[in-house]
């Protein structure tokens, strides 16, 4: 008798998901199954699900009916024959980049720069991404999914399968951290510091020993809860207040950032992003991890005169996520501030659509599939 599951698919766009009982996939020899415990829900997804022609044409979706679910994290229920280091009853968070394996980039441990470069789950940034999603296509929204051992990153006991449904926003903040450069004793600017990835910044900002944090944002009560997590090291400006820039030459007593973090949501102006660029220091370096509604011009005589590095950095990989759950592991990085949101499998549309009222880059969104009889 073939073994079945319950997945939450997607057979058309603009339309909800359906809970449909699918055969539970096989492995291959490279491959894990993973039993899915929880999977976040990131605020992007709704975009994705109903706007995604209009946002991003030439970006592929999976063929329908798909199932989506970016950030998953669970138990290995099965390995494939050639899986060497991972085993069965691991706890794992499934990173859902995947690419070819083969091509010069993958070989050089940069898979995020393989021209089949694809998100599990969510979409593609490459023409060819269907090739990927036909290896892989199964997302976190499902009681069980296959995934390539590459891309897990083992959990510690005091790291929760909800906090780790967290993990895609955190480890693309702290891929952003190391593309920066990032280490004790230095100052940064972070442009959007109470979003999911402002957060997320902050706090590993602050794991990693920064000395001061800088940031903008636009509400003040989420600007004060996020001063509250170490008063001594953190300060904020609301955006519209005055230059950020200059703000950020004042505060470093007319030095400049170490780097900046450019957190901001998909509809910010670009003058936000100019402004602060400017706050950088001769040598330092402004990071691209959020976006703009519109093309930055950007002044290539003065990142030339001033040696500033414009960096665009997009996820991250499964040895930064292990780097982070080590973090969590010694209690460097401590996820406790994460304020959760968990619905069942069954409820996924309404846990799609009720994001948009998330407190901040605090709110959790989590989806739980049902725990099949054999784990219960």
């Amino acid at each position: 008798m073939v073994k079945t599951m319950i997945a939450a698919r997607l057979h058309a766009l603009h339309q909800p998901m359906s809970l449909d009982e699918i055969p539970v996939p096989t492995p291959r020899p490279n491959d894990v199954l993973v039993q899915v415990r929880a999977c976040g829900i990131v605020p992007n997804m709704a975009n994705v699900i109903n706007n995604w022609p209009t946002w991003f044409p030439h970006q592929p979706l999976p063929k329908f009916p798909a199932v989506f679910g970016l950030d998953p994290a669970g138990v290995v229920a099965e390995v494939g024959e050639a899986v060497t280091n991972v085993k069965v009853g691991d706890r794992v968070y499934v990173s859902p980049l995947r690419s070819c394996g083969s091509c010069k980039a993958c070989r050089s441990g940069n898979r995020s720069q393989c021209r089949y470069y694809t998100l599990n789950g969510y979409f593609s940034t490459s023409r060819d991404g269907q090739r990927i999603f036909d290896l892989y296509p199964y997302g976190g929204f499902s009681q069980y999914m296959t995934a390539p051992e590459y891309a897990l990153v083992c959990l510690p006991d005091n790291l929760s399968f909800e906090q780790a449904g967290r993990f895609g926003y955190l480890g693309t903040s702290y891929g952003a951290l190391k593309n920066a450069q990032a280490g004790p004793g230095q100052v940064c600017l972070i442009d959007g510091i109470t979003g999911t990835l402002g957060v997320a910044a902050t706090k590993l900002a602050l794991a990693m020993g920064l000395s001061k944090i800088l940031g903008t944002g636009r509400n003040k009560e989420l600007m004060d809860r996020i001063k509250a997590m170490a008063p001594d090291r953190i300060d904020t400006i609301m955006l519209g207040e005055g230059s950020t820039g200059e703000w950020a030459k004042v505060q470093t007593g007319g030095e400049g950032v170490d780097f900046v973090i450019s957190a901001l949501g998909a509809r910010a102006p670009a003058a936000t992003v100019v402004d602060s660029m400017r706050g950088v220091r001769r040598g330092g370096r402004v990071v691209v991890v959020g976006g703009v509604a519109e093309d930055v011009p950007v002044d290539v005589k003065w990142l030339m005169d001033e040696q500033v590095q414009l960096i665009g950095s997009n996820w991250f990989s499964a040895a930064q996520g292990q780097e982070m759950a080590d973090m969590v592991r010694t209690g460097a990085l401590d996820l406790s501030y994460l304020e959760h949101k968990i619905y069942p499998l069954e409820r996924v549309n309404e846990a799609i659509s009720g994001i948009g009222e998330r407190d901040g880059g605090f709110s959790n969104y989590v989806v739980v599939p049902p725990v099949p009889a054999a784990y219960q």
